[in-house]
């Protein structure tokens, strides 16, 4: 493609590459911090081989998830506001970060002024206005991670490097693991915790469906608890997120993989954005299903009201509508779970069900999304 006035250099500077490999090998905390760039330029296979040249500790954004397989040992979990963590505390006292496809947005860095204090910074990007936009690059790369990633995994593999450097950050890493795991406190009866229903989806879809989610607490849940191992399974709309596309985003991905299991996590105030793609889905019939998380509220916002504004509610409490009626309204199919020991056996029996499918899910209806770091506070200061 020639665009007069834009020709993106994709390759990189051969230099940069090189001393990015040198700073690599002289880190004695680094952190791989990968985003949607790497799912963009399909470079999750590269990702994956850069980050087995050595023991890296592997974090991606919200976009990135499948870019390096989340069942990995060097996998530390998602990086953010609702990041783990083990992966926010090592960013915050990592020595050298690399990031690939990423622009260090604020759900990344929460406190700018304090963000990773002691690090340097690689910082790989196809796009030259987005390095050094919010956090200045030491070691700036511009071009396709596709591209670059088997040059820098080429360049450090042939300098010589201590096997054992990387033994200490791990224990430190490992310890914040073993300290502040992903956790939620289960119902004592059959109630059907938010967390749960996510675990629940793994489980009834073996891993291996893709998944679209809105926006809110189901979507940053579904980050947390549904491990994704490949690119492009994890379909949301990200940054200024756009609440309502879980059901749009579904229909177009079973229509482009026709063959394969989507399932839409919807959330109760987004669904009714768009709740008329279901004549869409019903007209055409397009199988997907929709696994409704059915708290009742703007669960998100709902969250912010409680913690930091004294449970002042407004606008963001729900009662309608009754899903399994609108479902069967449009001719889809309408099912409701509310016990959490027959879930997983409901969700297996939605996914066999032909044809759309909507399976309303009643959770806890006042459960806060964590860990969290508050708006405008480091991440050390992860609550939760």
């Amino acid at each position: 493609m020639h665009l007069p006035g834009y020709q993106p250099k994709t390759d990189g500077n051969a230099k940069q590459i090189r001393l990015a490999a040198k700073a690599l090998a002289n880190a004695r905390r680094p952190v791989i911090y990968a985003g949607g760039g790497v799912i963009n330029a399909n470079a999750a296979e590269e990702l994956t081989e850069f980050c087995k040249s050595d023991n890296f500790p592997v974090t991606c954004t919200l976009m990135g998830l499948g870019g390096f397989p989340g069942t990995d040992d060097q996998w530390i979990g998602m990086l953010g506001m609702h990041g783990t963590r083990a992966a926010n505390y090592a960013m915050d006292e990592a020595d050298l970060i690399v990031a690939i496809g990423a622009r260090f947005d604020d759900r990344i860095t929460g406190k700018l002024s304090e963000f990773a204090p002691r690090a340097k910074f690689v910082h790989i990007d196809v796009d030259p206005a987005e390095i050094s936009k919010n956090v200045p690059a030491h070691i700036p790369i511009v071009g396709d991670a596709k591209k670059i990633l088997p040059k820098l995994t080429r360049e450090y593999r042939a300098l010589e490097t201590d096997g054992s450097r990387l033994e200490g950050w791990w224990q430190r890493i490992k310890g914040w693991q073993e300290k502040h795991p992903l956790r939620y406190d289960d119902s004592e009866d059959n109630e059907i915790k938010p967390q749960y229903m996510v675990e629940a989806m793994y489980e009834a879809t073996g891993g291996d469906a893709i998944i679209t989610s809105d926006v809110g607490q189901h979507q940053m849940w579904a980050a947390q608890y549904y491990h994704f191992t490949k690119p492009r399974r994890w379909l949301n709309s990200g940054g200024l997120g756009t609440m309502g596309v879980g059901l749009p985003f579904a229909i177009g991905a079973q229509v482009a993989r026709p063959d394969e299991t989507v399932v839409c996590l919807a959330g109760d105030g987004s669904l009714q954005m768009n709740s008329q793609e279901f004549a869409t889905a019903v007209a055409n019939n397009i199988p997907v299903k929709v696994f409704l998380m059915n708290n009742f509220f703007f669960g998100m916002v709902r969250q912010w009201q409680e913690l930091f504004w004294d449970r002042r509610y407004s606008a963001v409490h729900q009662e309608l509508p009754d899903w399994v009626k609108l479902a069967e309204a449009y001719g889809a199919t309408g099912m409701r779970a509310t016990d959490k020991t027959t879930l997983v056996d409901q969700m297996r029996e939605a996914l066999e069900t032909p044809g759309p499918v909507v399976l309303d899910v009643h959770v806890t209806k006042e459960e806060n999304c964590y860990p969290m770091i508050p708006a405008g506070q480091a991440a050390r200061d992860m609550v939760g």
